[in-house]
């Protein structure tokens, strides 16, 4: 039956996986050039909050305000998040299963180092690996060169969101089942992280799998998180979401939301200036980025714009703090603004869309595998119920 228009029409699958896909994208792009600082300095150097597409902090400086990174951010370029999503998709899209960590050996890390690409913050066609940041390339430095296993590669590396950044693939593949999100991106994010930017990335991904339910709110997304995260990352979510439940403006909700997060924060109240206890393992500690893209999915009621603006005006890691919002917002069905899409996608010269039909493609692929194994094994348990009686041909064999 076709679905019927108007605000209780149900999102269909394709349009969950292109919501969060271009959603995700869109967030990042827009958080790029604000990334690293915060909302007062924003707030100066842009003569109020950003409300869409603007150019690089530095202006025409970019290649050498900061040498660390000179990479044009603004102007509607995607950054490294959008890039190691779509990096994932075309994992998804080879394997055309559930993936672990030795898809990501197999795969991915083969894909930043041999595929040039069109590269928008480098304005040229170079090798992933050349763009993407230092907690990123130790996926090629351990499974490549260290030949790590890839189990437990991402243990030593800076503890971040290097990997929770691009797993709205794994929810997407699980939509409508977090706990399956959660182990699946445990398990392909290993070979990245570890500690709580391991477990953002579960939780991220089940976080995106609960938003594909049909019915799914801020809230229902909120408890799937509660109901699987451990640990710091289980305490900073509750908190950072309790409080945003007493906002419903982003702007108000901008140092509450700080306030909230900062005792699970290891990075310190000077983003550019990390603590010496910054991004270290640890039980009692989360990564920030993921419980403040939940808190301004709470205060924005889930609609796509008031929740990524709140998080690029946020500031700190703004692009991936509204590129998980941004992709929450879009698994949950809320529209993406078209002009922002169009913009982002033709400045990045990358299809946004593209990603999505493949990976639509895939998750339905995976999801009849599922169906296939799950009726094997209810047959297999049946009989191991029925006992003898049920098996054909003679008695139970003897074990």
């Amino acid at each position: 039956m076709t679905p019927t228009t108007g605000q209780n029409r149900t999102a269909l699958l394709e349009e969950r996986i292109t919501g969060a896909l271009v959603g995700a994208a869109v967030g990042d792009a827009l958080g790029g050039p604000v990334e690293g600082y915060s909302p007062e300095q924003i707030l100066e150097r842009h003569g109020g909050r950003v409300h869409g597409v603007v150019g690089p902090w530095h202006g025409d400086a970019w290649r050498t305000a900061r040498p660390v990174a000179p990479y044009h951010k603004g102007d509607g370029h995607v950054t490294d998040d959008t890039l190691m999503t779509h990096a994932l998709v075309r994992v998804y899209a080879a394997v055309r299963d559930h993936l672990d960590a030795y898809a990501i050996a197999d795969h991915l890390v083969p894909d930043l180092m041999t595929r040039p690409r069109w590269i928008p913050e480098l304005e040229a066609e170079a090798l992933p690996l050349q763009r993407i940041f230092l907690a990123e390339k130790w996926l090629v430095a351990r499974l490549h060169y260290g030949h790590a296993d890839p189990r437990e590669a991402g243990v030593g590396n800076i503890v971040n969101c290097g990997a929770a950044m691009y797993m709205a693939p794994v929810g997407l593949v699980n939509a409508a089942n977090p706990a399956g999100a959660y182990a699946e991106a445990l398990d392909v994010a290993g070979a990245h992280q570890s500690s709580y930017g391991r477990e953002a990335a579960g939780v991220f991904a089940a976080a995106v799998a609960a938003a594909c339910a049909p019915g799914a709110t801020p809230d229902s997304v909120v408890a799937a998180c509660l109901s699987l995260a451990k640990d710091g990352t289980r305490t900073a979510i509750e908190r950072v979401c309790e409080t945003a439940s007493d906002h419903s403006d982003f702007e108000s909700a901008l140092a509450p939301l700080r306030a909230a997060v900062a005792p699970y924060d290891t990075v310190g109240p000077d983003y550019r200036a990390p603590s010496l206890n910054a991004r270290r393992p640890s039980r009692l500690h989360a990564i920030e980025e993921l419980p403040v893209a939940l808190g301004m999915l709470v205060v924005s009621g889930g609609d796509y714009r008031h929740a990524v603006l709140g998080a690029v005006n946020y500031g700190r890691d703004c692009d991936s703090i509204a590129t998980m919002a941004g992709a929450l917002c879009g698994a949950l069905g809320t529209p993406v603004p078209q002009e922002w899409a169009k913009t982002v996608a033709e400045a990045s010269r990358l299809d946004l869309w593209q990603p999505a039909a493949a990976l639509t493609e895939v998750t339905r692929e995976i999801f009849a595998r599922d169906t296939d194994r799950r009726r094997a094994h209810e047959r297999a348990f049946a009989r191991l119920e029925a006992g003898p009686a049920a098996e054909s041909g003679g008695p139970a064999c003897s074990v």
